[in-house]
């Protein structure tokens, strides 16, 4: 047996596999199902009309999480001290109000249940540094998942996959797809996912872009729809 840095004690290898399977888990409570990653709006404002657009927009989704996600969730992973600066980085490049707003929320959510579930001083030193900061979800992404020992690679799925996940959950509960369509449409995105992960998997802070733009204006409207299910 060995001590993961959450302090869990399991044979080398398996932990992080139980780990892994329970954050990408939807009874994992980090309140991800609250937002549709600007598809409700896309949808309102008639850019999301059958399969071919949805399946569109979770590419755009996906690519989006790689570059402007993983850059500063690989390098918190790899740099816990840096953690304030790359959360004002995040704060500075959110320039979407309501993209900004969402990520804080995750953010402060995600290290909230980290402390609960795993509770250590590392971890409650990391919920401390949060509440002094903007508490992105990027950054603390990357830093939560390093205490828990959780690989590089393996964080760098759990994000693109909440992304495809959330993006499809929420076009189910706004009927734009059914639920086997959307695990259709999620069972072809595979090879998408890999090759997302690929291409951005050694991204550090210096490589932040915004890959979906029209994605990102569909989202800054969100707060104008007359009713909505979904924060962000």
């Amino acid at each position: 047996c060995c001590p993961s840095r959450s302090g869990i004690s399991c044979s080398k290898g398996i932990v992080s596999d139980w780990l892994t399977w329970q954050l990408i888990d939807s009874a994992f409570p980090t309140g991800a199902f609250a937002h549709s990653w600007g598809l409700e709006s896309a949808w309102h404002h008639g850019e999301i009309d059958g399969p071919g657009d949805l399946s569109a927009f979770v590419k755009a989704a996906v690519l989006q999480t790689g570059h402007a996600v993983l850059p500063l969730l690989n390098d918190a992973h790899r740099e816990h001290g840096r953690l304030e600066a790359l959360d004002a980085l995040a704060e500075a490049f959110l320039l979407n109000a309501v993209a900004n707003r969402a990520s804080r929320i995750q953010g402060r959510t995600l290290v909230a249940t980290a402390s609960r579930i795993w509770p250590s001083s590392a971890m409650s030193d990391l919920k401390r540094r949060s509440e002094a900061a903007c508490a992105h979800v990027a950054p603390l992404s990357g830093a939560v998942l390093a205490h828990l020992g959780l690989p590089l690679a393996s964080a760098q799925r759990v994000a693109l996959y909440t992304t495809m996940r959330g993006v499809l959950a929420a076009a189910v509960r706004l009927g734009i797809a059914g639920s086997y369509e959307a695990q259709r449409l999620q069972a072809a995105s595979t090879p998408w996912l890999d090759a997302v992960a690929a291409r951005c998997h050694a991204l550090t802070a210096d490589d932040l872009a915004q890959t979906s733009p029209l994605v990102d204006l569909a989202q800054s409207a969100h707060d104008r729809l007359y009713s909505r299910l979904f924060q962000s």
